[in-house]
């Protein structure tokens, strides 16, 4: 965060209070350590995947790159690493690939990517669109690491919003990093411990304990 401008810091400040809102807590396993420059891809369920994706770069110390189809609807997400990739504008999505190549080849940036292209309702995980590929050809020794973005709403007030980063891995084949994702994605929550990437907003019942056990 230290390297981020005035503006990105602004944009820093309100995704984490954005996330800190609309969320109980959100949690994350990771499953090593990690260091740029890392592809990290995951499965896109939730509106809000972009936002918990710079989050746990942030906390793994990584400057991160995400490509943004909308990129002019929300174009100060620039200063915390997103790059145009509209749909309809095949050159703009050349030039924010040769970028990413450069700087992921430079080693001072790493990529967050949803490579399913399009937001979509769970529990169905999408075909692999072919830009992980294209990249694993042209960066062998870069590893591809696999998220899986769950949201559950059942026991509190608020969503709550769990992570799992697998371990880095040599591209294979999309089917490969597919079947990864949905892997990771049928992790037992209440199996090896999370712990808390961003905390959000306690339930009513649970701020109003608080509040009388106060002295």
């Amino acid at each position: 965060m230290s390297s981020l401008s005035p503006v990105g810091r602004l944009v820093d400040a309100m995704i984490r209070r954005s996330v800190r809102a609309r969320f109980r807590n959100v949690y994350w396993r990771r499953g090593t350590d990690l260091e740029s420059p890392v592809v990290f891809y995951a499965n896109h369920h939730g509106w809000m995947d972009g936002y918990l994706a710079y989050l746990a770069l942030s906390r793994l110390g990584l400057r991160g790159i995400a490509w943004a189809e909308r990129f002019d609807d929300f174009p100060l997400f620039r200063t915390v690493g997103a790059l145009p990739f509209p749909a309809n504008d095949p050159a703009m999505r050349a030039g924010a690939f040769r970028q990413t190549v450069r700087r992921l080849r430079a080693g001072t940036h790493s990529l967050f990517l949803f490579p399913e292209g399009v937001l979509h309702r769970p529990p169905e995980v999408l075909p692999f669109r072919p830009g992980i590929e294209s990249l694993a050809r042209l960066l062998p020794q870069v590893p591809c690491v696999p998220v899986g973005i769950r949201y559950e709403m059942s026991v509190h007030e608020r969503p709550e919003a769990w992570l799992t980063i697998g371990r880095g891995h040599a591209f294979e084949s999309l089917m490969d990093c597919q079947a990864r994702v949905v892997e990771l994605l049928q992790t037992p929550i209440d199996g090896p411990p999370y712990s808390v990437l961003h905390p959000g907003t306690p339930n009513v019942n649970e701020r109003w304990g608080r509040s009388r056990h106060r002295p």
